[in-house]
């Protein structure tokens, strides 16, 4: 009868104790979940800039983002110019370009953008965003390697094939959305990408594109039109200090907006959204 009670005593215990660390443990998941937080004042930047869309800017030191609309920041784009960073690490990862110095020359083809007839170094075309050249790293890579990494770096949902390997993140059904965005540069930004050191420290380097005594800002711009509408993109990470936090901002113009200020307003509103958090 002892025997009995005693093994009876024994599953009691084993029981409970299973349960209080399965508990514990889905405790421990929800918390370890990054908070969102709604900022109106950031609609109000958006609101101001006479554009719809939404800034989304995470702080990993306290695990909360922050946004107006978090809706859209979950859903998906196309990634536009934005993906230069991707095709550059591939690029640089598979040999196709050496380093931000390899030459892209021009044809003498007229081209959308002035600034773009001219022969570009990497480092260059990154900066003036220069469609063409970035089309002909992608046709070198090609589909199969191409696939490979981005299956690699879980970066959005691409759908890209033969047709489509040169123009896949500007046109067609490729998305990824902001908070996506975010996730692939927190593994950039971490050395949490299976790429090279190298390659890493070159990508870093052509994102840079502000430094002052404060703070450094590192990130691209993007731009794509999809049936009529106007999608524009910045994505990237400021530090200051020992601090980084992440942001992606996607926005469309409002009708009858100034479409030659909206290139800089992607910028814009970004920016003032992190001075309003108190970021910068």
């Amino acid at each position: 009868m002892i025997h009995y009670r005693l093994i009876v005593c024994i599953a009691a215990f084993l029981f409970v104790a299973c349960t209080d660390k399965k508990n514990s443990s889905e405790t421990s998941k929800k918390s370890s979940s990054p908070a969102e937080i709604i900022k109106p004042e950031l609609q109000d930047i958006v609101d101001s800039a006479n554009m719809v869309g939404s800034i989304l800017v995470y702080d990993p030191t306290n695990a909360i983002y922050y946004s107006n609309d978090f809706e859209r920041s979950k859903k998906g784009f196309l990634p536009a110019s934005t993906f230069k960073i991707v095709n550059s690490i591939i690029g640089l990862e598979t040999k196709v370009v050496e380093n931000d110095s390899t030459l892209f020359r021009w044809d003498g083809e007229k081209r959308r953008l002035k600034i773009w007839e001219q022969d570009l170094m990497l480092y260059e075309a990154f900066k003036v965003s220069c469609v063409p050249c970035y089309q002909e790293i992608a046709r070198k890579i090609g589909i199969k390697r191409m696939k490979e990494y981005l299956e690699r770096f879980d970066y959005g949902s691409m759908v890209v094939d033969s047709a489509s390997i040169d123009n896949f993140w500007l046109q067609g059904n490729s998305r990824i959305s902001q908070l996506q965005q975010i996730d692939f540069l927190q593994r950039l930004y971490n050395s949490q990408l299976p790429i090279s050191e190298r390659t890493e420290k070159i990508i870093k380097h052509i994102m840079l594109s502000e430094e002052t005594p404060v703070y450094k800002i590192s990130g691209k711009t993007g731009w794509a039109v999809r049936e009529g509408n106007n999608i524009g993109w910045w994505v990237g990470y400021l530090e200051t200090k020992g601090n980084v936090c992440f942001f992606a901002t996607n926005v469309e113009p409002k009708p009858g907006s100034d479409m030659e200020k909206f290139p800089e307003l992607r910028k814009q509103v970004t920016t003032s959204a992190l001075k309003k958090l108190g970021i910068i």
